[in-house]
């Protein structure tokens, strides 16, 4: 009997890199996200296939029960061996998937591209999590680190903001529904950024962040509770002037948008994947020109 699972893609709106600290962070799920198909197969292994949006095959391989218990690793095959990961991790939670089974055939399919870096590995992991009625964020920790807001955004339809205390998430609705989402647009810069190297050179630097843990804290209780546009543009001016000091680097705007008539912020790892446009015009003409031709309004891109 065939199973389907689903989990939505994300957007960090407020808290990126401090969100590892505890700050309060705002996440958006997306319309985009993750299937996982799974139903019977044989020999003691899973014969696994991962489509891309466009129908293509990004990954395709015979993994074993043996290589799974065994958490073996492919040199020469890093997907491969992420999927193990994970797949071992899933079994220390919980053993019978393997021990009392014949094999699997396994489907994943993205409905966004691939590269837009929308949460393909949270995606799956939320999905192998729902399958097995393991716990994800348990998973993610003990494989790609991280927050787990990802985690979040894959479970839940609706706004949230996320939290660690004690290393446990503590995640929240909020009614963010704005009358200004006309003005805010995603755009894709194509420079994808591995979440994993930039949380670990994150974490490797020393500086106090104390101080800016509850500047950046109010900005997300501003940029959550007004329906005033200037007022919201400008919270989200000030995160990115916060970080881009907290980081040491220049903000996405000052980089390659310095002549926008706007707000633009980065959204997760800074430097790659996508960024939110805040505009009173539709900022599509001005981005194209720039070379950026992925342009999504926050009714396309947002649940």
């Amino acid at each position: 009997m065939e199973k389907t699972f689903y989990s939505n893609g994300k957007l960090l709106i407020t808290g990126e890199y401090l969100v590892l600290n505890g700050v309060k962070a705002f996440a958006l799920p997306t319309k985009f996200g993750q299937n996982l198909i799974v139903s019977q197969g044989e020999n003691q292994e899973i014969n696994w296939k991962s489509f891309d949006k466009d129908g293509s095959i990004w990954f395709e391989g015979i993994l074993t029960f043996k290589s799974i218990i065994n958490k073996e690793a492919f040199e020469d095959d890093k997907a491969k061996t992420t999927l193990i990961e994970i797949l071992h991790e899933a079994y220390l939670q919980n053993p019978s998937f393997i021990t009392d089974s014949e094999g699997y055939k396994i489907k994943t399919e993205l409905t966004f591209p691939k590269f837009w870096g929308l949460g393909t590995s949270s995606t799956l992991i939320n999905n192998v999590a729902q399958w097995l009625e393991i716990n994800p964020y348990t998973i993610l920790k003990n494989t790609f680190g991280g927050s787990g807001y990802d985690i979040a955004n894959a479970q839940n339809d609706f706004p949230i903001t996320f939290q660690l205390q004690n290393s446990a998430p503590i995640v929240e609705r909020v009614d963010f529904k704005p009358s200004f989402t006309e003005n805010i647009y995603f755009v894709y810069l194509n420079k994808k950024q591995s979440s994993k190297a930039s949380i670990e050179k994150y974490l490797n630097r020393q500086q106090d962040i104390s101080e800016v843990v509850s500047e950046i804290e109010t900005i997300t209780k501003l940029t959550i509770e007004t329906n005033n546009f200037p007022v919201f543009s400008k919270a989200i001016e000030k995160h990115e002037a916060i970080m881009s000091a907290v980081l040491e680097m220049e903000t996405v705007k000052q980089k390659y948008f310095n002549d926008f008539n706007g707000t633009v912020k980065s959204l997760g790892a800074w430097g790659g994947d996508f960024v939110m446009v805040l505009s009173e015009e539709n900022p599509k003409e001005y981005f194209k020109q720039k070379g950026f031709e992925t342009i999504l309004t926050y009714e396309e891109m947002i649940l």
